[in-house]
């Protein structure tokens, strides 16, 4: 799979050498030991990675009013990325307002790169069309989880929050909260960049990898 999100046509698979397919293989063992509501969640582990923070549960809810690029409507899908690890949601068919639902799960580095999400038009004939991209700072999710590693709440409980600026892609505050399993999730709604129009909703959950 590709890294550069620019490409019209990100097709093909995550390269594994042996070590961090085992790595990858106790991770999921693990993620699956401690009770995930998902167990076909879907991992991406990074190439010649040798230093995890912790993992990150993308899940792409929907995506509203998206670019059309066939001659009435779209057959998007999504692609996501952190560094080097790149992974893609199913396709939808003449859709502009998509409900994925899908969760894809990521290692994420120590240089803790952005999230990048990009939205393409499924063409069978020609390179797949862009719909429109953004990108995520991490740094505000992973700095709350920091503060509150190792704490339990009763009820779900707001820790942070984000607000839409001219330097991020955010159509509205995006709100970091305190699970009761002492995960933290952050609720985000982009507005698509480099495109005529579209929205997506994603829910990011961050893992330590002590848990």
């Amino acid at each position: 799979m590709q890294d550069n999100l620019s490409s019209k046509s990100p097709t093909g698979q995550t390269a594994h050498n042996s070590g961090f397919f085992r790595f990858g293989r106790a991770l999921r063992n693990s993620w699956s030991k401690k009770g995930t509501k998902d167990s076909e969640a879907k991992f991406a582990i990074d190439v010649g990675m040798v230093e995890f923070q912790g993992l990150l549960k993308v899940k792409v809810i929907k995506g509203t009013d998206l670019a059309v690029r066939d001659v009435r409507s779209s057959d998007p899908y999504v692609v996501v990325a952190i560094g080097h690890q790149t992974m893609k949601t199913r396709v939808i068919r003449s859709n502009l307002n998509p409900i994925w639902n899908e969760e894809l799960m990521f290692s994420v580095p120590s240089s803790l790169p952005p999230l990048k999400v990009h939205v393409f038009d499924k063409d069978l004939l020609s390179a797949d069309d862009s719909m429109g991209e953004a990108e995520v700072d991490l740094q505000p999710l992973v700095s709350s989880a920091r503060v509150h590693e190792g704490r339990n709440e009763k009820c779900l409980l707001q820790i942070g929050k984000c607000i839409p600026t001219n330097d991020n892609a955010l159509l509205e505050d995006s709100l970091i909260f305190l699970k009761e399993d002492g995960h933290v999730m952050q609720s985000v709604s982009l507005r698509l960049q480099n495109a005529e129009s579209g929205l997506l909703d994603l829910d990011l959950e961050w893992v330590p990898l002590n848990q």
